[in-house]
């Protein structure tokens, strides 16, 4: 096969070297991690909240925040090309004018036009109303409550700890000490952003939006008891902010960061600078590196990532070398798989024993370290990894704790969440805190999926009862046109190919009229090009699902990947693929793509992945190699 581009062998070789390009000396991956600039903004924000700058970062992060501006609406969006999103824009703009941009420069004059535009910064969303409180812009009653007296609540109550995802109650107990302490930003130069309300923050009554009546029903008993919050007993108060405070701090995973997650460690350090850890206790040293380790440099701009990603790297990276070389991992997946193995978390100490108590560890984290937090999409990916690498056979007692682990986080409906199991309590994504809608960490089609893969390829005494729950939960999480939701990656290819994916490793008859139908959705939806493209904008209209303006290396190599696992590596949609694939190919091996399409949550918060051209291309190429000379023989 041949195009403008490479030819197939050639373009594997070519990809594949690019790929060990990237390999670290200790044989990892870790490829960029990159959200949008409300990441950025809220480091420059930080620094002005704990009077610690770095004047020639914060240069370089108003660079990285000056480019991605839109003016096609004059604001910041949640990804390139999206729509103009307020609280983002609220964000980057404070942030611009505390590192001292002009706020009459002509790009500031349109951002500030457009966020008047859209309401003003009292309809921004909670998060950037708590940083506003702290910034002394609106009073303390135009953020929901958060008091520390969450961490003393008993399991049985409607709100508790356990019952939200880890993300959630990482950020929550570190923000309750500063909400309940009402703790001040330092903010040196004692700026402010009063020009960005339409209405004085001190007569406005409107914060918080009403979206459902269980939401109206919360929000009235939630002010009330916000009014009535200067009666709560001091002592029990004192109480849970020393309980709130070591319940972060034995989280903090040095310099790895409460949660491995930004927001959680930016509110952490907020936090221990409050309560009196200076700048020299190894508390604050430790949690310092931990935010500075995310930082991004490159030239003259700078940006800071949400999280790091070298577990998820590692393994897909491993995967797609094992697939080059037709099951056989070479050496450099061979020391990728070396740095596994030791990751493992088997210490029963992380967030899943309040609901597991006697389920030993047996997972794998996404970030270099994060023990309090394995999830159930890195151990399955890894786990699958290892055994198709012969860790059945020579180290039996890794895969048996990682499926033994993956069964205890079995949620009751068969599914499985990304962190937690039967983490369904729908009706906290209706209290005031909740207005971005990602409170919870329920069950998804995706990691399910993984997890199916893993389920149906290991000789374990409870792996087949847990397959066929899993597999009853994928089949009732189909769309009637027949693709699956994506949790993790944008949105009904990524969804479908994982399913489809997951169905074949776990020797699945393809030929169901199920799978069938997901196989002819994804054919239906392949553009012009032969690749396929989706946008975020299909977490909003799912319809749009079919009218992707573009298609993109990696999205193409989730939908042949998802097609070959059907048995279509011969379709001429599958020709059709490979014929993009190779056509985009850039000459030094890899793949170009700008675009925001893996959501830390659907409709808030999207990501790239810097990895994803790296790996999935080379895969789906290698794979369909594989299978045409299999088929040829």
């Amino acid at each position: 096969m041949r195009t403008t581009g490479y030819t197939l062998d050639r373009s594997i070789a070519a990809a594949e070297a690019a790929l060990v390009d990237h390999q670290f000396p200790d044989g990892h991956w870790c490829f960029e991690l990159e959200g949008d600039c409300t990441i950025t903004a809220e480091y420059i924000l930080m620094m002005h909240f704990t009077g610690e700058i770095d004047s020639g970062l914060q240069q370089r992060m108003v660079r990285y925040l000056r480019e991605r501006r839109d003016p096609a609406h004059g604001g910041w969006p949640l990804y390139p090309g999206g729509p103009f999103d307020l609280s983002g824009s609220v964000k980057a703009y404070y942030a611009l004018k505390l590192a001292g941009v002009d706020p009459e420069e002509p790009a500031m004059e349109e951002a500030r036009a457009a966020i008047l535009a859209n309401g003003g910064a009292a309809r921004s969303n909670v998060f950037t109303r708590f940083l506003l409180a702290q910034f002394g812009q609106i009073p303390w009653r135009g953020v929901p409550m958060v008091p520390a007296e969450i961490v003393l609540l008993p399991t049985w109550f409607p709100f508790h700890l356990s019952k939200v995802s880890y993300w959630a109650r990482t950020v929550m107990v570190p923000l309750s000490i500063l909400y309940t302490r009402r703790v001040q930003a330092r903010n040196p130069q004692r700026l402010g952003v009063r020009e960005l309300f339409t209405v004085p923050p001190e007569r406005e009554r409107r914060y918080f939006p009403v979206w459902s009546w269980p939401n109206r029903i919360i929000l009235t008993i939630e002010r009330t008891a916000a009014r009535a919050e200067p009666l709560f007993p001091r002592r029990t108060r004192e109480r849970a902010v020393h309980e709130a405070a070591h319940w972060f701090i034995e989280r903090l995973n040095g310099e790895h960061g409460l949660g491995g997650i930004f927001p959680a460690m930016v509110y952490a350090y907020e936090a221990l600078d409050h309560l009196g850890y200076g700048p020299d206790h190894p508390y604050r040293i430790q949690a310092g590196r931990a935010l500075r380790n995310l930082v991004v440099e490159q030239g003259d701009e700078a940006y800071c990532q949400p999280c790091l990603s070298p577990v998820w790297d590692t393994a897909l990276a491993c995967h797609a070398l094992t697939e080059v070389h037709a099951g056989i991992p070479p050496e450099e997946a061979t020391r990728g798989m070396d740095w596994l193995r030791p990751r493992q978390v088997e210490e029963p100490r992380g967030d899943w024993t309040a609901d597991n108590p006697d389920l030993p560890g047996g997972g794998w984290c996404f970030q270099y370290e994060n023990p309090h937090y394995p999830d159930l999409d890195d151990t399955a990916t890894v786990a699958n990894l290892l055994h198709a690498g012969g860790d059945s056979a020579r180290e039996p007692e890794r895969i048996r704790r990682a499926v033994d682990w993956v069964v205890g986080m079995q949620s009751r409906d068969g599914g499985f969440g990304a962190f937690n199991a039967d983490n369904t309590y729908h009706y906290l994504n209706e209290i005031p805190f909740a207005d971005h809608g990602a409170l919870l960490d329920p069950p998804t089609s995706d990691v399910t999926a993984r997890c199916v893969g893993l389920l149906g390829r290991v000789d374990h005494p409870e792996a087949g009862a847990a397959l066929r729950r899993a597999v009853d939960f994928l089949k009732a999480a189909q769309e009637p046109e027949g693709p699956w939701f994506g949790r993790w990656g944008t949105n009904y290819v990524y969804g479908t190919w994982s399913v489809l994916e997951g169905l074949s490793q776990a020797g699945l008859d393809m030929d169901e009229a199920w799978i069938r139908q997901a196989v002819r959705w994804l054919k239906s939806v392949q553009r012009p090009d032969g690749g396929w493209g989706e946008e975020n904008d299909t977490y909003f209209q799912p319809e749009r699902a079919r009218r992707a303006p573009r298609s993109t290396p990696f999205q193409t190599a989730w939908a042949l990947l998802g097609l070959m696992a059907a048995g279509e590596a011969q379709s001429p949609a599958v020709r059709a693929g490979v014929d993009y694939l190779l056509g985009t190919q850039r000459a030094d091996g890899g793949w170009e793509d700008p675009w925001f399409t893996a959501p830390g949550f659907p409709r808030v918060f999207h990501l790239k992945y810097h990895g994803y051209t790296k790996y999935f291309p080379l895969q789906a190429l290698a794979r369909y190699r594989n299978q045409i000379r299999g088929a040829e023989r």
